[in-house]
């Protein structure tokens, strides 16, 4: 690597390109980059070479867990690290003029985007939050098997029924588990039983998305209104230019989140006074559905965030 590997610097900006089998990771403003095996030595020994170089920064992609041996591993070590959403880094990368993409280009325009955004470093979950979100995963997945497969039971021959049948019983057995397990992982946590207490006392709020909160959402209660409802998604953008007034439209965000609330919503429309009649009122201006559903949605998690802020539970004359 050069004079770069064997001296510190104070604005070392480190871009490491992620895949399934391996790691290359680029040095902003150098032309020194190298590849390592994307396995646990290499790993370890990937962070023995940064410590030495001291980054002011490490920025990979959030690529779907294939990044989180090495984000863990250089969180760990102190090393200041922090994986961003890939929309993020292509944006950036069309802005900046690169179209060609092999891993080394990416890694050197991770290091770049490192560079000029500096993004935060955020904190970890801990290992009790990563079970929780692995449960809550899980079982999203037997909801998503258990529709699919009620959909082809409509259409299905009749040679193919009984075995549709018997899968999607054995789904919601699955389910049904999937469900007693986050509930004894929640209750096994004083902090997180409150906090699922607190958030349930909402009328739409079940458990599931109670949970969905808890695992995915640890900011609420952290952060103002504006914040939150852009960290879940529901923050709507501007498309103006000149005089023309675009729609607003919303993006980003995180989306097991938005759906979990997108799913309270149907039945607080009924249980819920304050939210059907904001409901109602968006709806008789002439408001569509979607849009009337997400300002819904932008309500709850402002309330919610309220909540958990002052920890007040739900009182329908203030909230």
């Amino acid at each position: 690597m050069g004079t770069v590997m064997n001296q510190t610097s104070s604005s070392l900006y480190i871009g490491i390109d992620v895949s399934g089998s391996t790691l290359d990771v680029a040095i902003h403003d150098t032309t020194e980059h190298f590849s390592v095996d994307n396995e646990t030595a290499a790993i370890e020994q990937l962070v023995q070479r940064l410590i030495a170089l001291g980054p002011t920064l490490i920025v990979m992609e959030a690529t779907g867990k294939l990044e989180l041996a090495v984000l863990r591993a250089l969180c760990q070590a102190g090393l200041p690290a922090v994986a961003v959403n890939p929309r993020q880094v292509r944006d950036f990368a069309r802005a900046t003029g690169k179209r060609a993409k092999t891993d080394r280009i990416d890694a050197f325009v991770i290091a770049h985007f490192a560079a000029v955004i500096k993004p935060v470093v955020r904190p970890l979950n801990d290992v009790q939050t990563e079970q929780l979100q692995a449960l809550l995963l899980r079982r999203a997945q037997l909801i998503d098997m258990l529709v699919a497969e009620k959909a082809r039971l409509e259409r299905a021959h009749a040679a193919a029924k009984e075995s549709l049948n018997d899968h999607i019983k054995w789904l919601k057995q699955q389910l049904t588990v999937a469900d007693r397990d986050i509930d004894s992982f929640l209750r096994a946590s004083p902090a997180w039983r409150q906090k699922e207490d607190l958030l349930r006392s909402v009328p739409g709020i079940g458990p599931g998305a109670a949970a969905t909160l808890i695992a995915f959402m640890p900011q609420l209660g952290s952060l103002n209104r504006r914040e939150i409802a852009a960290l879940t998604g529901v923050a709507p953008f501007n498309s103006d230019s000149g005089k023309h007034t675009g729609k607003r439209r919303i993006q980003g965000g995180r989306a097991i989140v938005r759906r979990a609330l997108y799913m309270a919503c149907i039945p607080a429309l009924r249980f819920n006074p304050t939210i059907r009649a904001f409901y109602d009122r968006l709806r008789q201006a002439g408001k569509p559905f979607k849009v009337a559903m997400t300002a819904c949605i932008r309500k709850l998690i402002v309330t919610l965030n309220a909540m958990v802020h002052n920890s007040t539970p739900w009182n329908p004359s203030t909230n």
